[in-house]
């Protein structure tokens, strides 16, 4: 079960990045305008944020394992739609479909390992696996992206994922036994998952289109003040509904508040730092998507190689130490990436950062993931992982639209007031946006420090054996 769990998030996770290597090609074959292409990338991550919480509850209620196969098999048969698209628009609103499956997907794999593994020891180990799964698989996703782009065609980015649901969905229906949650009611809050996502898509197209319409200007403070509002109402619907979406006493308990916002922080910084690394090998150091894809290949071992780590000592150095530790080395790993130049070397200036930031990336996601969803019963682990899930990709979407805007505001300020060529005022944008990233990596060290208490932390579950040592 925990193979076939972690084989369908990890498609699922692949596809949040093995695009982006990809993305030069998919502009030029579908004449992406620069400002939408990412799109690309947030018309997935959104509709996945926005409809997890969803996906979390329906999986507890109707069956994990059937909204399990249900998500794959979506997901496959979008992934299919994408690679045969003909237009910019009919591959974006391909991408939310896709992102749809996953939104099923992701928190009924991850609620059936927490209902599975009972022991303490093995589910630490079980949530290591998952935690590397999830971690290595978005690194990965960039030189699986430059292999299939470079060698056959930025399509099989996504027509790879169908034979991937076909085995994932035969798999589970044979050897995954089906489980519900005992909530005494089979009703699901869908305004409340629509409220949320609406709310959500507003303020990302807000702030993508804050360049073209001004920050000040009566749209753009229109855009923001609605999702704005429709986020407030929908915290207002879950305080009142008899079956809410989300149990709004869940963030009661300090280690899963701590954990989803430490989360959205980081996936802000690493969703955003995955795209402009990107561009910045192939559009300023002409990479072909192969050797990009190549390139990117220490991201995914030194993640790997920091997940292992983080099982090893988290049971003497506790679970808030090991993640500030992870957070401050990927911090540093990404200011690194502030100061590349237009004619960078890999070694001196990619490499010397990718090993920080992918050993720290690795050292975080386990002791984060046990943050997130210890601490609640049985019946509560699909919202558990959904509102992990969640928080990993609304952060990636408003964190990348936040850091695309800051790059694309600085590039034509630079264009436009100074004599600055336009290579270096691109890599002057992307400055900006290394340096944003590693503040908000940053920010979610500190948030670990003073909102988590060693009373906090008793309820997460570590190896037996460690638990007299300190969280």
């Amino acid at each position: 079960m925990l193979v076939i769990a972690c084989l369908a998030q990890f498609m699922v996770v692949l596809d949040n990045t093995v695009v982006n290597v990809a993305l030069p090609s998919v502009q030029r074959g579908l004449h992406f305008a620069p400002a939408n292409l990412q799109w690309v990338i947030n018309a997935y991550t959104l509709i996945f944020g926005g409809f997890l919480l969803l996906g979390g509850r329906a999986a507890d209620l109707l069956g994990r394992r059937r909204l399990f196969t249900l998500g794959v098999a979506l997901f496959a048969a979008a992934s299919m739609l994408n690679g045969l698209a003909q237009s910019s628009t009919m591959l974006i609103l391909g991408r939310g479909l896709q992102g749809l499956g996953g939104a099923l997907v992701s928190p009924a794999a991850l609620s059936i390992i927490m209902t599975t593994f009972q022991d303490n020891a093995e589910r630490t180990r079980a949530l290591g696996v998952w935690s590397a799964i999830a971690a290595g698989g978005a690194a990965f996703g960039l030189l699986v992206g430059g292999v299939l782009t470079d060698l056959v065609s930025w399509r099989w980015n996504f027509f790879v994922n169908v034979p991937i649901g076909i085995a994932t969905v035969m798999l589970a229906l044979r050897y995954v036994p089906e489980s519900h949650a005992d909530l005494g009611h089979r009703r699901f809050d869908a305004i409340g998952a629509t409220t949320v996502t609406a709310g959500l898509l507003a303020i990302v197209f807000g702030i993508v289109r804050a360049q073209a319409w001004g920050w000040g200007s009566a749209q753009t403070l229109a855009t923001l003040g609605g999702g704005a509002a429709l986020l407030a109402l929908f915290v207002l619907l879950e305080a009142r509904s008899a079956a809410p979406l989300v149990k709004l006493s869940i963030f009661r308990i300090r280690s899963i508040a701590t954990a989803n916002a430490v989360m959205m922080l980081v996936a802000s910084a690493l969703f955003g730092m995955f795209f402009f690394v990107s561009l910045y090998a192939q559009e300023i150091l002409q990479y072909s998507p192969l050797t990009a894809g190549f390139a990117f290949l220490p991201l995914s071992l030194g993640i790997i190689v920091g997940a292992g780590i983080a099982q090893a000592i988290i049971g003497r150095l506790g679970v808030r130490n090991v993640s500030v530790i992870g957070l401050v080395l990927a911090t540093a790993g990404v200011l690194l990436m502030a100061r590349v130049p237009v004619h960078g070397r890999y070694v001196t200036d990619l490499l010397v950062s990718f090993v920080p930031m992918s050993i720290g990336m690795g050292l975080v996601f386990v002791p984060l993931t046990l943050l997130a969803t210890s601490g609640v019963e049985n019946q509560d682990a699909g919202l558990a992982s959904g509102l992990f899930n969640s928080a990993q990709q609304v952060g990636g979407s408003l964190g990348l639209a936040i850091l695309a805007t800051l790059s694309v505001n600085r590039t034509t300020g630079l264009l436009q007031h100074s004599a600055t060529g336009r290579l270096a005022a691109t890599v002057a944008g992307y400055h900006l946006a290394f340096l944003a990233a590693a503040i908000m990596m940053g920010a979610g060290a500190v948030l670990l420090v003073l909102w988590l208490r060693r009373r906090h932390l008793e309820g997460v579950r570590l190896d037996p054996a460690a638990a007299a040592t300190p969280a």
